[in-house]
C-alpha cells in the first residue's frame, strides 16, 4: 500500500476525542472480542501450548483491528483498515531481517515454539535515563559480550550540563552524542559493523531525524517506532517511519500494552498486542516487531501474566503469520542482586521455547542505570543453551515455576540493586561479587536442567 494514503486517513477518517476512543473503541471492543473468542488463560499456566488457542487470539485480533483501526492522535482521527489490507501485510511480513554489515551482520529469522534455530540476542536497557559516562561503560559493557549479536542503549538526559528538553536544540545534541559514543564503542570493540537499535535518546521526531545525518545511524541499523496506548499512533511516529523509507535504517516498532489497563486482563491484552502488531505493519512500515507487555501493578516483564502473553503472541504469529518478534526482558530487580538473575533466566526461558527472540536487559524496570552487560550475557546464555538443547514447552514451564519462587516477592518489595558503577571495575568487568553471584546462578541453572 501506499504510505501516504495511511498517512492521508489519519486527516480524513472520523473524528471522535482520546477518551471516547479509549472507552467506546477501545475497552468496549477488546471485552466483546475476549467474550466472542471465549479466551480465558487458565489459572497459572505460564506458557500456551495449544496452536488452536492460539490461532484463536489471532483471530480476535484481526476482528478487533478491522473493526476499529488504529487512532490518530495528532489528527484526533480514525484510520480504518480493512481485513484484507491486515491479512496481506502480516502475509508480507519479512521473513529474514538482516542487522548490521560484514562480519559483524546478523539475520533474524521467524521462529517456532521449541525451535532448535538459536535466538537473536539484542543487548542493552532501551530508554533507561543517564548521563554520558554511565552510557559510554554500559554500551560497552554489554556490545564486548559475544552472545550479543545486536546492541542498544540508554538515553542521555543530560549534556554539557544540561537537561536534555524535548523538540529542542539539547536532543539533538542529546542524539550527535549518542551516535557518536556508539560508533566509537563499537568500532573500539572491533565490531564497527554491529548492528544498532538506537536514536534513544530521541524523545521528539527532531532527535531522530537528527541521527539520520552523517556521523549517526550505519546501515543495518534500527530505530524505534512506538504506538502508544492502546492502538493510538500519531505524526510523530509516522515522521520516523517515514524517515526511514528507502534507506538502510530498520523501523522496530513497539508496543507497550498495558495487562490490567484498558485492554483488560492478560487475555484482552493479548488480543491487543498481536493488533498492534498487525497494524504496525502497515501504518510503521514494520521491520520487526518489540513485544513489550507492562504489569499495571508490577510493570516488569518477568511476572507470570507477562510471560505467558509474551509465549502466547509468539505461538499465535508463529501458526498464522510468521514474523520476527523480539521480547523485551525489563525485570522488577536491579543490578548486583540474585534475583535479577533468576528473573532474567525465567523470561529468557519463556520467550526462548515460545519461538521470539532476546532483547534487554531493562534492569530496575528499565527506570535507573542499575544495569550491566552481565545481566545481558546471561539472558543470552540461556537462550542459546535452551534452544540449542530442543528444551521443550512442559520442562521450561517447569524451570520457570521454579525460579518464580525464588523472585516472586520483588514484585511487592522491591529490589532496586545497585548503579553500574558499583557492580563493574573501572576496567570494565563485573565485580568480585557481582561476578560470584552470576557464576552460583548459572551452576542452579544447570541443576534444573540448563545444558550450557
Amino acid at each position: 500500500m501506499d504510505f501516504l494514503e495511511l498517512v492521508e486517513r489519519g486527516l480524513t477518517g472520523a473524528a471522535v476525542t482520546k477518551d471516547d476512543w479509549d472507552i467506546d473503541y477501545v475497552v468496549m471492543t477488546i471485552r466483546d472480542a475476549v467474550e466472542d473468542h471465549d479466551l480465558v488463560r487458565p489459572e497459572g499456566e505460564l506458557l500456551l501450548t495449544d496452536d488452536a488457542v492460539a490461532k484463536e487470539y489471532f483471530d480476535a485480533a484481526v476482528d478487533l483491528l478491522s473493526e476499529i483501526g488504529v487512532y490518530n492522535q495528532s489528527t484526533g482521527r480514525i484510520v480504518k483498515l480493512t481485513r484484507e489490507e491486515i491479512l496481506g501485510a502480516a502475509k508480507a511480513a519479512k521473513q529474514a531481517v538482516t542487522v548490521g554489515t560484514g562480519k559483524d551482520a546478523y539475520t533474524f529469522v521467524p521462529r517456532k515454539p521449541e525451535d532448535p534455530r538459536l535466538p537473536g540476542v539484542v543487548a542493552g536497557n532501551p530508554g533507561c535515563p543517564m548521563n554520558e559516562d554511565i552510557f559510554r561503560r554500559t554500551v560497552t559493557s554489554w556490545a564486548k559480550e559475544p552472545v550479543v549479536d545486536m546492541v542498544t542503549c540508554g538515553s542521555i538526559v543530560e549534556v554539557d550540563g544540561h537537561d536534555v528538553v524535548r523538540s529542542s536544540p539539547s536532543e539533538v545534541i542529546a542524539l550527535r552524542h549518542e551516535m557518536k559514543i556508539l560508533n566509537e564503542v563499537c568500532d573500539s570493540l572491533g565490531r564497527p559493523g554491529i548492528g544498532r537499535l538506537a536514536a534513544e535518546s530521541s524523545v521528539s521526531e527532531i532527535g531522530d531525524l537528527a541521527a539520520m545525518a552523517p556521523g549517526g545511524f550505519r546501515p543495518g541499523d534500527a530505530h524505534l517506532v512506538a504506538l502508544n496506548n492502546e492502538m493510538i499512533i500519531n505524526n510523530d511516529n509516522l515522521i520516523r517511519a517515514a524517515s526511514a523509507i528507502d534507506t538502510p535504517v530498520l523501523n522496530a516498532t513497539l508496543a507497550c500494552v498495558m495487562i490490567g489497563g484498558m485492554a483488560g486482563g492478560p487475555e484482552g491484552a493479548t488480543v491487543c498486542m498481536i493488533a498492534s502488531m498487525l497494524a504496525s505493519n502497515l501504518v510503521y512500515r514494520a521491520d520487526y516487531h518489540l513485544c513489550h507487555p507492562i504489569h499495571l501493578k508490577y510493570i516488569a516483564t518477568s511476572t507470570p501474566e507477562c510471560m505467558w502473553l509474551q509465549s502466547v503472541v509468539c505461538r499465535a504469529f508463529a501458526v498464522a503469520a510468521p514474523a520476527v518478534i523480539v521480547c523485551d526482558i525489563y525485570p522488577k530487580s536491579g543490578a548486583g542482586t540474585k534475583e535479577l538473575l533468576y528473573e532474567v533466566a525465567a523470561n529468557a526461558i519463556a520467550i526462548t521455547v515460545s519461538g521470539g527472540h532476546l532483547e534487554g536487559v531493562g534492569s530496575c524496570d528499565g527506570l535507573k542505570p542499575n544495569c550491566s552487560g552481565l545481566e545481558a550475557r546471561l539472558m543470552g546464555e540461556v537462550g542459546k543453551a535452551v534452544a540449542a538443547q530442543g528444551m521443550k514447552m512442559d520442562e521450561a514451564a517447569s524451570i520457570i515455576g521454579k525460579l518464580l519462587s525464588k523472585y516472586q516477592h520483588v514484585f511487592e518489595e522491591g529490589n532496586e540493586g545497585k548503579p553500574f558503577d558499583e557492580v563493574y571495575t573501572r576496567e570494565g568487568v563485573p565485580s568480585d561479587e557481582w561476578n560470584a553471584m552470576y557464576e552460583a546462578c548459572k551452576e542452579e541453572l544447570r541443576a534444573l536442567g540448563i545444558k550450557f
